[in-house]
């Protein structure tokens, strides 16, 4: 048999008909896989063949042969990614705001690649990204990729950070460069934001990733190392809401006790929770950044929720409540 002009290409070739157009309910028989390789312009024997689908499973697919009527099928059973995990991902990344969704769009995509086309159907059905509140910053992929770079270098990073002016333009904030010794990336609210020691200010602070442009990697190392050391990421960005900074007080909050849930949600299983006095009330002590992100959240869980103690932080968010009711005279 001459062989076709593909050859080398041949198990790449059979691994993608195999997990396109096979799945547990479509079969190829071997005749058809033949006509399959020829469409590449891949010729091959049924022996060659059997040995390539055995060593297909190096690559994570198991395919099997099953018996219908008269007649042999192969498919795969087993492959790097089930369809219902591949569910999750898409789910993911349409509901994560700092895609694009162009981004969104080629990932799904891509994903698409790891089932049947038969499959790919349930996954279409799941692909609404149109309307979405996505970020428009196509670099955002790229800018992270840079901090990690800049990490695993122990290097310090210019950028500059932009906001919106009212003519829904990004501009600079500021007309120098930052310059930033980054720490750590962390998500919340549905956006990254990275965790910095400010050359400038000398303290830590939050910058939004997407804001972030033109970053580039510099020689000095990086800085606020002794800070860091000390500073428990998982704990720290729990307590700064908003990941807008604040001075750090343990407040003494009670509540009523239908919201123990929300309390759960927001601060763990881990919080201590009492009895409080007030009868269908409990509390519990909190250490969180004080900030306008944190009495927002109290505003929004309106009367169920009261802060006892520290005085001058329930003071402060008094004031608050004041200067809302005054904006309205």
């Amino acid at each position: 048999m001459p062989k076709g002009s593909n050859q080398k290409l041949k198990l790449y070739r059979l691994s993608q008909i195999m997990l396109e157009k096979t799945d547990e309910t479509h079969f190829l028989t071997m005749s058809q896989i033949m006509e399959e390789l020829g469409r590449y312009d891949i010729t091959a024997d049924r022996k060659s063949i059997y040995d390539d689908l055995r060593a297909l499973e190096v690559l994570g697919i198991v395919v099997e042969c099953e018996r219908d009527g008269r007649e042999y099928g192969y498919h795969v059973v087993s492959k790097l990614f089930e369809v219902a995990e591949l569910k999750l991902l898409v789910d993911a990344i349409q509901s994560s705001k700092f895609v694009t969704e162009k981004k969104s769009r080629d990932l799904i995509k891509k994903l698409m690649k790891n089932v049947s086309k038969y499959e790919a159907d349930q996954l279409n059905r799941q692909v609404v990204v149109s309307g979405r509140i996505k970020t428009m910053n196509e670099s955002i992929y790229y800018n992270v990729d840079e901090i990690h770079h800049a990490i695993s270098e122990n290097r310090s990073i210019c950028f500059e950070y932009m906001k919106w002016d009212l003519k829904k333009q990004l501009v600079p904030r500021r007309n120098e460069l930052y310059e930033v010794s980054p720490w750590a990336l962390t998500w919340d609210d549905e956006n990254y934001y990275l965790i910095a020691f400010d050359h400038r200010d000398k303290k830590i602070k939050h910058y939004r990733v997407d804001k972030m442009k033109s970053i580039s990697i510099t020689d000095k190392k990086r800085l606020g190392k002794e800070l860091f050391a000390d500073v428990d990421m998982a704990s720290y960005t729990e307590r700064n809401f908003g990941m807008f900074g604040g001075k750090d007080s343990s407040v003494r909050i009670r509540f009523k006790n239908e919201l123990v849930g929300v309390m759960i949600d927001r601060f763990g299983k881990e919080i201590s929770i009492h009895p409080s006095e007030e009868e269908g009330w409990s509390e519990t002590v909190l250490t969180v950044a004080v900030s306008d992100q944190f009495f927002g959240w109290l505003f929004a869980l309106g009367t169920g929720v009261r802060i006892i103690s520290p005085e001058d932080v329930r003071e402060k968010y008094k004031d608050e409540l004041r200067m809302q009711l005054d904006s309205y005279d």
